[in-house]
């Protein structure tokens, strides 16, 4: 079964990586290197200015890498990429950084190092050429065969490198031998014709047995990196889905998950806690957002990779974490939580924030299969409530999700006209999404974005700003401009997430590396904590307030909130 999704936005999988801790780990990462941007600079055009600044990035970079700090590296260079898009340097370092970074989280996935063990090498082939299938049949881009090959030698490379993977394979082999086969490897791969799925199978299995022989090396890994730098290297969204990863996802879509109901990021270094989820055990033992852990069970989390110090946080439900957190300017505290099932709501936050017209509030976090029926009830209890002047609908920070669930979201408050529309490779990928007249809302909206609403967020908001039903303020949005489908494996318990097409507003406009343009522009240093929905220390939801009440009194006012 396959659904079709948009892949969040952070990075974290912005890293910042953002995670529910079950852990429910998506990597949200960052920006589409491929695509479409109408304003983007070329790179021989670039003033002295802007070539100082690419050149602090690069050296801001490497100081990450050198420091073995690979999460913050990715993060840091898919910052850098939105801001020089068309910038191959910087571009290289955020895919020589992501590989690193995949590499270390793979080994630290009990589900992935249980199929090193379990699976044959015929059996680990199957599931390579299987993913081919799928790449060649499903992607939004025809694959180049030799190029796929490429991209998992050079996986291969960096995982030979990589401490956590000579841990694993190659305890007695010395630098000397490593590099010896590189260069044998690399050399015979050049040498081949590599025009069809076959070659490539060949190919790799001529690589796994050879690595066997001179390294001592388990081939099933050999062929599972191969598989992994293939996939992850199609664009920026696509990547191999571990079992564990496989469940999260499909968690995620459900909207509900086995943890203590955390968002987390890296943030200067620190693991940082973004979100706590109503009525989850985090909330209950006292966790709050801007709170940031310094141990988990006594270890200390300072030195340990995002991934591996959310793995100390995973476990069966019912049991306990004890943790140790600090708030800036406060002592530090130690409590424990019970890790149990956790239902993440889509809506949150919502409350009428002018009673005296009537003007309510609420906050779409995320797109899943719950999300139209939280938006419903939502919408129904701000009516009984008193919302009669309008409502604010905030998606800032808001990463993405169900395809579906974003048109369905739009279909509350558009009466009729295309929502959406996608384009891909595949004819039947290439579909328009419309409004129905039954069930919309007619009361007044204001859309709230910031540059993390990406995916399912910017169709939202795209389709609001395209029908004129509404009035966008904030930043521009992220600018993510495709659709992913999860594609279980027959072969194995995993699978994977391609892109499988475009998409496009209702006037035509690709999203991607562009996002959606606000009608009315709030530039502010950073988005509030999500649980504190103040207009005195929120600068973007004071101006939609004042702009809700200007549009209450003009003359001729039309305020309602009754559907149809």
């Amino acid at each position: 079964m396959q659904h079709r999704v948009f892949v969040p936005c952070r990075l974290g999988w912005i890293l910042a990586q953002r995670t529910f801790l079950s852990l429910f780990f998506v990597v949200v990462i960052g920006v589409g290197l491929s695509g479409e941007r109408s304003a983007a600079v070329e790179p021989a055009r670039l003033a002295s200015s802007q070539l100082i600044e690419i050149g602090d990035l690069l050296r801001q970079g490497r100081t990450l890498e050198v420091e073995d700090r690979w999460d913050e590296a990715l993060s840091h260079y898919e910052k850098a990429i939105r801001s020089f898009p068309n910038e191959l340097s910087l571009k290289r370092r955020f895919e020589f950084s992501r590989m690193h970074f995949d590499v270390r989280r793979r080994l630290a996935d009990q589900s992935y190092c249980r199929s090193l063990e379990q699976l044959s090498l015929d059996k680990a082939l199957s599931v390579y050429e299987e993913v081919l299938v799928r790449i060649q049949t499903h992607h939004v881009d025809a694959p180049l065969w030799r190029e796929l090959v490429e991209q998992g030698t050079n996986n291969f490379d960096v995982a030979l490198s990589e401490p956590a993977f000579v841990e694993h394979n190659l305890h007695r082999c010395s630098r000397e031998r490593i590099d010896n086969f590189r260069r044998e490897m690399r050399r015979e791969l050049e040498q081949r014709a590599i025009r069809t799925r076959e070659d490539v199978r060949a190919a790799v299995e001529w690589v796994a047995l050879a690595a066997q022989r001179d390294l001592g090396i388990s081939p099933i890994a050999v062929v599972l990196e191969f598989n992994c730098g293939a996939t992850n290297s199609l664009d920026a969204y696509s990547a191999f889905l571990t079992p564990d990863q496989l469940n999260e996802v499909y968690s995620q879509i459900e909207g509900n998950f086995v943890g203590l109901g955390v968002e987390l990021r890296t943030e200067d270094g620190r693991l940082t806690i973004v979100r706590v989820i109503p009525r989850s055990p985090a909330e209950y033992a006292g966790l709050r957002a801007g709170d940031y852990i310094l141990s988990i069970d006594g270890r200390d989390v300072g030195d340990l990779p995002m991934e591996q110090a959310a793995n100390l946080l995973q476990g069966d439900a019912g049991s306990l974490v004890a943790l140790s957190v600090a708030s800036p300017g406060q002592p530090t505290r130690t409590l424990q939580a019970e890790r149990r099932r956790v239902d993440v709501p889509s809506v949150d936050e919502v409350k009428i924030v002018d009673s005296l017209h009537g003007i309510g509030y609420l906050r779409l976090a995320c797109f899943q299969k719950s999300t139209p029926r939280d938006l419903d009830d939502a919408l129904w209890e701000l009516h009984r409530r008193g919302m009669r002047g309008g409502v604010i609908v905030d998606l800032r920070g808001n990463p993405g999700g169900l395809l579906i669930a974003a048109v369905e979201a739009v279909d509350r408050f558009v009466e009729s006209g295309v929502i959406v529309s996608t384009r891909g490779r595949d004819v039947r990928e290439g579909q328009t999404y419309s409004a129905q007249a039954d069930g919309t809302w007619r009361v007044p909206l204001i859309v709230l974005i910031d540059k993390d609403s990406a995916s399912a967020a910017e169709i939202f908001a795209g389709a609001i700003r395209d029908h004129q039903r509404g009035t966008v303020i904030g930043q521009q949005s992220y600018g993510k401009g495709s659709v992913q489908g999860i594609f279980p494996l027959h072969s194995h318990a995993s699978g994977i997430r391609l892109t499988t097409a475009r998409f496009y507003s209702p006037l035509g406009r690709s999203y991607c590396q562009v996002g959606v343009t606000p009608d009315k522009v709030v530039q502010t240093v950073a988005r509030p904590v999500a649980s504190a929905v103040d207009p005195a220390n929120d600068l973007t939801l004071a101006t939609a307030l004042d702009f809700a009440r200007q549009a209450i009194t003009r003359p001729n006012s039309t305020a309602q909130s009754r559907v149809r």
